[in-house]
């Protein structure tokens, strides 16, 4: 049984995070998904982007420090977009984590990534706030680590393509990504 902890998007923590823990419980593993924003959620990506601007980026990442604090030092740290990069700040001080998962985000590859740390990259194609030529540079960065990394894209969806309150939404993608995903912890479970 993995342990996993989703970090939310911009937006807060809504629905989407909550799904995420559903459905990594009902597999089998331990999920959690804590309150970056303590109880603010966004109305829409701008609001987001003002209430993490009014909080403060330091605060932010330490509240996800905090969330960590009791969880085991392999806890699988995952991340919707905004929460890819919370994973940036954490990686580093999570030497012994057991995988990195990333939803609709990049996050710099850790300088201390162990070789052949399972990581899984989910992207709509094109998305507007992953460039490609910034997607380009990462996998380059990613090959450079040694970390066993699969990069799935996604075409036909927005950014959140797999949060079925926005219009983002794309069920065949958001499906796939959750069977990989699954597929994904479980690979992980095994292997610990």
């Amino acid at each position: 049984m993995a342990t996993v902890i989703f970090f939310h998007s911009v937006y807060g923590l809504r629905s989407l995070e909550h799904e995420a823990v559903e459905r990594v419980q009902a597999a089998g593993h331990k999920a959690f998904a804590p309150d970056l924003y303590d109880g603010l959620i966004a109305r829409s990506i701008e609001e987001g982007f003002e209430f993490k601007d009014e909080i403060g980026w330091e605060t932010i990442c330490e509240r996800a420090e905090w969330a960590l604090a009791g969880l085991p030092a392999s806890t699988v740290l995952a991340g919707f977009s905004m929460g890819a990069g919370v994973i940036s700040s954490l990686w580093p001080k999570r030497e012994k984590t057991a995988g990195i998962l990333l939803l609709h985000g990049v996050a710099p590859i850790a300088e201390n990534a162990r070789k052949g740390l399972p990581l899984q990259l989910h992207l709509a194609e094109p998305d507007p706030f992953e460039p490609e030529e910034d997607v380009a540079a990462w996998r380059q960065a990613v090959e450079r680590s040694g970390t066993a990394a699969e990069i799935f894209r996604y075409p036909g969806g927005g950014h959140l393509y797999t949060d079925a309150s926005l219009p983002d939404y794309n069920a065949r993608a958001a499906d796939l990504t959750w069977k990989r995903v699954i597929d994904f912890l479980g690979a992980i479970d095994a292997n610990a």
